[in-house]
């Protein structure tokens, strides 16, 4: 990229990110309580990206994207994430899905279109990859795409879809064919035009209220050029893998944050109240910011190594490998953790009026929010997963 081009993406990506801080303040804050008391969709700020533009800015700058890198893309997720969680889950599974696409599928003309016409129109596309009778299991699907005469036919019972009803578009799992193993998986990119969705489940959830993510039946057809090219075990390791880990953890991040800031504030209250004098609670403060320090770091480095992968099929092997696995698994663990602890921690500075749903201090949402890390793609599994790999991975350091 030469020097006039970076400069161009530079200044794309600061519009971007003063679009989003502005979304963040003046839109998400306004309606994240409501959004999180009536389990609804965050409609409002969703409209506000897509007038903004921001819902591209994964799109390649050759199909008129802004092109961002992950460390990019995670500053816009952790900016959002401080006045919602939800929102910032959103943006960021639809920031995973455009990237499946677009490091996926571009050798496909549809493709190659149907991103233009993301950025033109600026197209929400949402998730579908649990299923009943997987347990969870994202790596193995029952269902299968039947493909005849140029077109496809898909039915798939999702155990969630998250935001799928309100979404433009939905990638989804499924073997590749009906005589496909399990794990022989593909994705197909289904459009609202051509779904039935029906909803089997509720979403009435301790917190990520605002993701709308219950059960669905889900019924599609139509042109076979929207199955991705390639198999999903790759899409998975060297896209929604790292993506989803590094994005989740920068707006895990954030909802920490804001916490903190929060406690901060609380802080400098207290201290006003008597000039001169240091408030007990400062001191606690000055701990969590250590953790919360920590924990900004630990996805920063994590998205700076993923943007430092070479380009093509070497960065892409690399990501195959069991070291960028661990890295992945490690931080997805690790931030999951942090943030109720760090949220916690703000809460014991604020007391009651944390505790309290009706004051400026509130962190209710915050921790019920952060308590979902853990469980999204269960730590348990992803441990277990790691164990495994421990065995036979030599640390080159």
């Amino acid at each position: 990229m030469d020097q006039r081009v970076a400069e161009r993406a530079e200044e794309e990506f600061a519009s971007l990110l003063k679009a989003v801080r502005r979304i963040a303040a003046e839109v998400a804050t306004a309606h994240a309580v409501d959004v999180d008391q009536k389990a609804r969709f965050p409609m409002e700020t969703i409209a506000a990206l897509r007038e903004a533009g921001v819902l591209s800015a994964a799109v390649p700058r050759h199909l008129g994207g802004a092109g961002c890198g992950m460390m990019e893309l995670a500053q816009l997720c952790s900016t959002l994430s401080q006045a919602c969680g939800s929102s910032g889950m959103v943006l960021a599974m639809h920031y995973i899905q455009v990237a499946c696409i677009a490091r996926h599928g571009l050798e496909s003309e549809f493709f190659r279109d149907y991103l233009r016409d993301l950025v033109q129109h600026q197209h929400l596309l949402a998730s579908m990859t649990s299923e009943v009778g997987t347990f969870g299991d994202t790596r193995s699907s029952i269902c299968a795409v039947e493909r005849e005469g140029g077109r496809f036919k898909l039915t798939k019972d999702a155990t969630t879809g998250s935001y799928c009803a309100h979404s433009d578009a939905i990638l989804v799992t499924c073997r590749r064919d009906k005589d496909a193993a399990a794990n022989d998986q593909v994705l197909v990119l289904v459009k609202r035009e051509d779904w039935a969705l029906r909803q089997t489940t509720s979403w009435d959830t301790m917190g990520m209220r605002g993701t709308c993510s219950p059960g669905f039946r889900l019924e599609s057809s139509g042109p076979d050029q929207q199955v991705v090219p390639g198999a999903f075990a790759d899409s998975a390791a060297q896209t929604m893998v790292p993506y989803s880990h590094i994005l989740w953890s920068s707006l895990w991040w954030g909802i920490a944050a804001d916490a903190v800031a929060r406690a901060a504030t609380f802080v400098r209250g207290q201290a006003r109240q008597r000039p001169g004098s240091v408030p007990p609670t400062a001191q606690r403060l000055a701990e969590v910011a250590i953790q919360l320090q920590t924990m900004k770091q630990n996805w920063q480095a994590a998205a700076r190594d993923f943007d430092a992968l070479p380009e093509g099929a070497a960065g892409m092997d690399e990501l195959l490998s069991i070291e960028w696995a661990l890295k992945c698994n490690n931080l997805k663990i690790a931030c999951s953790e942090a943030a109720p602890q760090i949220v916690h921690r703000a809460l014991q500075i604020v007391g009651i009026l944390g505790y309290k749903n009706d004051t400026p201090f509130s962190l209710g949402r915050h921790y019920r929010d952060a308590l979902s890390a853990a469980l999204m793609i269960s730590n348990d599994r992803i441990v277990a997963k790691s164990a495994s790999m421990m065995l036979v991975f030599k640390d080159a350091s």
